[in-house]
């Protein structure tokens, strides 16, 4: 193997044993995984191990954050984020204003910058880190959240504030004043962000879900995971090269397939590469560390993160209350706000680049913004772990506040057997999500007022992402028995709570299903041939009231050879070797001999009698 490809090799086996040992660490002592991620960074960096070029990685990893606003968009529906308008535009002004107003007075009279330095550096220590908050307040699962909408709401304001601020820098810069702008330039630059954004949301709406269709009918899942990743990266990448940024396309594409069928399996198709691009994304960020600078510079650096960290969640934590957030919601919130975000590794070097900011004052403001992203998280961590012991517990609610609650059923299988349990569910206004990995299962289904979503419920990821954890009973209505085994052992594995309801194929499935401890099994055949054996006896004369009785018995006999057959086995009594299969036996005693009918049914039943006796 050539030496470029062993580096290779080893720098990427480097980054997937930090990315372990940094989580369990982390978890062990009690602190997000990220906190691990930003100090395993500065031991494989330049001053330790030193496996790769931070630039490189940290463009590499960039990608992680991307996805994990393509994902947050899918999430979303554009109602939703329509309803949001007044978090986004109102609290995410306000924060950024006011903390960027806070910082700037700091650093001009506090720090002797110049007044542009000071806006500059303001404004890039004011706007948070998307991914480290959204990280944060997602691990506590508190995204759907009053302050989590409203955390997001900020963030989302901060990513379009993007463009225009770094068309700001420049009109900054010494001697700027001067120059004349081409405002046909300014025009095309914006004529390009327009047709970007146009071109994303007719892809959205009228291309992607016929090519995904097509997808799903070839059956081939490589290609729905390239189609997925195909999305995510073609929208960044329109939205960079129109001069916006790629996050805010990923973000819009996500919110366009928002309402889409194949939602649930997009999303679980890209969460695995946003995990692992994100961890390598904070470990690059610790790689990037001037540790010659905050040794140098200690005391100032440990002085300037206090100073970050009270104002901005001092600014925070007012906007959150003067909304009417809870104090301990807007605490979190506040905590999760403090840590400066990506823009500031993009927005400093920018204002050095234009004479702006000294070299010294830049590599100070990096390692700042650097050491925010590990106190973060850390204070973050903190606050979650103490902030209960002060805050008095919330009533617990009557217990009648729940008598009229319908309880969320999520039906795997939508084919006939699928739709009448669904039809039944429904009738009592029960909530009903389903997944079926058949397109036109999809699309008839539309009729139902569901929700429905393409995916293979197979897959512990589609059933995560189709909220199979909050969900009180999973019906397995899937037609292969290999199938529902393989879901009946994955949620009982890796989802605990939901009860398991599970379609059986025969009488050796029940057996096996039972074995795996779900809450019910029926045999797919079983209570309809017992109401069609009904109504055959009535119709011969038989009263309703005897043949529902009969019925009864019937059924009663059938588990009970169920249960004695789960104890003793299914072959119990019978030599294996001349009872190589399954055969039905009857459940009572027949009065009379089998008498065939004619020359064929005499040569079987004289062949069966002669190879079993």
């Amino acid at each position: 193997m050539p030496v470029d490809e062993h580096a290779l090799f080893g720098g990427a086996l480097a980054f997937m044993c930090a990315a372990v040992i940094a989580v369990l660490v982390a978890k062990r002592i009690g602190f997000s995984p990220i906190v691990g991620y930003l100090l395993v960074g500065i031991a494989i960096g330049p001053i330790g191990l030193n496996v790769a070029d931070p630039s490189v990685v940290h463009t590499v990893a960039e990608l992680g954050v991307v996805m994990l606003l393509f994902l947050v968009g899918l999430e979303l529906k554009p109602s939703h984020l329509l309803s949001m308008g007044h978090y986004i535009f109102g609290l995410g002004t306000a924060q950024l204003v006011l903390t960027s107003l806070a910082f700037a007075l700091l650093a001009y009279f506090g720090l002797g910058f110049g007044v542009a330095a000071a806006v500059v550096s303001g404004l890039a220590l004011s706007v948070s880190g998307t991914a480290i908050a959204l990280q944060l307040v997602g691990e506590r699962g508190d995204l759907g959240s009053p302050y989590g909408q409203r955390t997001f709401s900020i963030l989302l304001f901060q990513d379009i504030a993007v463009v225009p601020l770094l068309a700001l820098v420049p009109l900054l810069a010494p001697g700027s004043e001067t120059e004349i702008h081409d405002p046909k330039a300014t025009l095309m630059q914006a004529g390009m962000a327009v047709g970007a954004i146009a071109v994303i949301v007719v892809a959205g709406r009228y291309l992607l879900n016929p090519l995904f269709r097509v997808l799903a009918r070839s059956g081939a899942r490589e290609a729905m995971t390239a189609a997925a990743l195909m999305v995510v990266l073609g929208a960044a990448g329109l939205m960079e090269i129109a001069g916006m940024s790629a996050a805010m396309g990923a973000f819009l594409a996500g919110l366009l397939l928002s309402e889409s069928t194949f939602r649930h399996e997009l999303e679980a198709n890209v969460d695995a590469f946003r995990g692992l691009l994100l961890a390598i994304f904070f470990m690059s960020i610790g790689m990037t560390l001037n540790i010659d600078v905050i040794l140098h510079h200690i005391p100032r650096l440990v002085v300037g993160a206090l100073a970050v960290a009270v104002i901005k969640s001092v600014v925070v934590y007012l906007v959150f209350r003067a909304d009417n957030i809870a104090p301990g919601d807007s605490l979190r919130a506040s905590v999760a706000l403090m840590a400066a975000g990506e823009f500031a590794f993009v927005l400093f070097p920018l204002g050095l680049a234009n004479n702006i900011l000294r070299t010294e004052q830049t590599d100070l403001l990096i390692a700042l913004a650097a050491l925010t992203m590990v106190l973060g998280p850390l204070l973050f961590a903190g606050v979650s772990r103490f902030l209960p012991r002060f805050t008095p517990p919330a009533p617990e609610p009557p217990a009648d506040d729940f008598t009229d609650a319908d309880g969320s059923v999520l039906v795997i299988g939508f084919g006939r057997f699928g739709q009448i349990v669904s039809q039944c569910l429904l009738a009592q206004d029960v909530s009903v999500t389903i997944i079926d990995k058949d397109v036109e299962m999809i699309q008839s289904a539309g009729r139902f007022g569901v929700h429905i979503y393409y995916g293979d419920g197979t897959r512990l990821d589609v059933l995560r992402a189709a909220g199979a954890e909050t969900m009180e009973v999973i019906c397995i209505c899937v037609d292969n028995k290999e199938d529902a085994n393989r879901i009946v052992e994955i949620v009982r594995t890796s989802i605990q709570g939901p009860r398991l309801f599970v379609r059986s194929f025969d009488r050796v499935h029940s057996m096996e299903l039972v074995r795996l401890g779900v809450d019910f099994e029926l045999r797919e055949t079983l209570e309809s041939a017992l109401s069609f054996g009904a109504r055959t006896l009535e119709a011969l004369g038989v009263s309703e009231s005897a043949a529902e009785a009969r019925i009864a018995d019937v059924r009663e006999r059938d588990r009970a050879r169920l249960e004695r057959q789960m104890q003793d086995g299914l072959f119990a009594g019978a030599d294996p070797f001349t009872r190589p299969k399954v055969e039905p036996e009857p459940l009572t005693e027949p009065e009379h001999r089998a008498r065939p009918l004619n020359p064929e049914a005499q040569d079987i039943l004289t062949h069966e009698t002669e190879f079993s006796g």
